[in-house]
C-alpha cells in the first residue's frame, strides 16, 4: 500500500487524450475467465431520470499498481468517453458526467460507479476496465432508463428534419432521440406509426403493429421497419423521441385560451407551459388522464388518455392524442402547465 501511495499521483497528472474504439468480440471463442474482476450478477441496471444509480464493479483481488477505468460507449460510433480513473487511493473524473459521478467505495475491493441525478443522456453501455499491464480485463454494464417513446414532427408537416434538427427538436421537448432498443421496446408495447423517423445512431425506422397498404403493404409482417443509415445533413424524416420520469408535475388549466393566453395562464400560477415530452411523461408515469385538449409549448394541442372511452376520441388504446397545430389565435382550448 505504501508503494501505491508513492505512485498514486503520477497517472493523475496526465489526462487521457485519445478515445479508444470499443472492441466487440469477433470469434466464437468464449471470453477468458476474469482473474481480478467479479462478473456482475445483473448486467443491466434499471433507473429513472432524476434518480441515483450504481453500476457494480467489484474486484476479487487487488493486483499491484493497478488502475480501474470507467468509460461510456457512445451509441453513434462505439467510441468510449472516459468518466473516472482510480488506483484505489486517488481518483480523477473526466468529461460532462464529472460533476455527477463518484465511486461508491463501500469497501477496499469496491470500484462501483454511482451516478446522481440521472439524465436522459446517461442511458447506455458502460465499461469498467482493470488496467494492469498484460492482465487487463473488463466488464460491461447497461444503464436502462424507464421511459416512453413518442413520434414527433414539426408544425409544417412530416419529413422536415435532418438528423441534427431532429436531435434538437427532441431536446426542445424535454426528451432526446430514442435508441433502437428503446424504439423496439416501444413497438413491443404497442407503438404503431407509419412515418419514418430518425433515432440516436443516425438510422431511420418506423414501428408497425398492424400491417397496411400505406405502411409497406399488408403482406409484410409486423415489426420495426428500417431504412438503415441515412445522410444526416440531406435526408429528412420525422423523429422518435424518448423521455423519462419528471422532476415536477403537469396539470391542466381549463379555459378558452389562445396560445399566448395559455402561456400567460401558466406563468400566473408560477409554472411554464408544458412541453410535449413532459406531457408524455405525466401520462406514462403519473397516469394523467384528461379529455380536454390543451396548448403545449410547441404550439400543438394534445390530451393524455390512460383509460380509453368513447367520448375521449373513441380510440381503443391509451395514448396522447393530438389535434395537431391549430391557429395560435384560436380560443378553443385550455392549457397544460408544468411546475418543477
Amino acid at each position: 500500500m505504501h508503494r501505491l501511495l508513492l505512485l498514486g499521483c503520477f497517472w493523475l497528472l496526465t489526462a487521457p487524450t485519445v478515445s479508444s474504439i470499443f472492441q466487440r468480440p469477433t470469434g466464437s471463442a468464449a471470453p477468458p475467465r476474469l482473474q481480478y474482476l467479479l462478473e456482475p450478477l445483473h448486467s443491466t441496471v434499471h433507473t429513472q431520470r432524476g434518480a441515483t444509480a450504481t453500476l457494480p464493479c467489484v474486484l476479487r483481488a487487488l493486483p499491484r499498481n493497478y488502475r480501474v477505468k470507467w468509460s461510456k460507449v457512445e451509441p453513434a460510433n462505439y467510441r468510449e468517453s472516459i468518466i473516472i480513473i482510480t488506483n484505489g487511493l486517488y481518483h480523477k473524473n473526466y468529461g460532462p458526467l464529472s460533476p455527477r459521478v463518484r465511486l461508491r467505495h463501500s469497501h477496499r475491493y469496491d470500484a462501483s460507479l454511482t451516478i446522481t441525478d440521472v439524465a436522459l443522456e446517461d442511458e447506455g453501455r458502460y465499461r469498467c476496465q482493470l488496467v494492469n499491464g498484460l492482465d487487463d480485463e473488463s466488464v460491461s454494464l447497461t444503464l436502462h432508463l424507464e421511459g416512453v417513446v413518442f413520434p414527433y414532427q414539426p408544425s409544417n408537416g412530416r419529413y422536415k428534419f435532418n438528423y441534427h434538427e431532429a436531435k434538437r427538436a427532441c431536446e426542445q421537448q424535454d426528451s432526446r432521440l430514442a435508441t433502437y432498443q428503446q424504439l423496439y421496446k416501444a413497438w413491443t408495447e404497442g407503438l404503431d406509426w407509419c412515418n419514418a423517423g430518425w433515432i440516436l445512431d443516425g438510422t431511420v425506422h418506423y414501428p408497425i403493429i398492424n400491417s397496411r397498404e400505406p405502411c409497406g403493404g399488408r403482406l409484410l409482417l409486423p415489426g420495426v421497419r428500417t431504412y438503415g443509415a441515412k445522410d444526416k445533413q440531406k435526408d429528412r424524416f420525422d423523429a422518435f423521441c424518448f423521455t423519462s420520469a419528471l422532476q415536477g408535475k403537469v396539470y391542466f388549466i381549463r379555459g378558452h385560451l389562445n396560445f399566448k393566453e395559455a402561456g400567460q395562464a401558466c406563468r400566473n400560477h408560477g409554472a411554464a407551459i408544458a412541453k410535449v415530452g413532459q406531457l408524455y411523461s405525466a401520462w406514462k408515469f403519473s397516469q394523467l388522464d384528461r379529455c380536454d385538449g390543451g396548448w403545449l409549448a410547441d404550439g400543438s394541442v394534445r390530451y393524455p388518455i390512460t383509460t380509453p372511452r368513447e367520448r375521449c376520441g373513441g380510440l381503443p388504446d391509451p395514448g396522447v392524442r393530438s389535434f395537431g397545430f391549430p391557429s395560435k389565435e384560436m380560443r378553443t382550448y385550455g392549457t397544460y402547465c408544468f411546475v418543477g
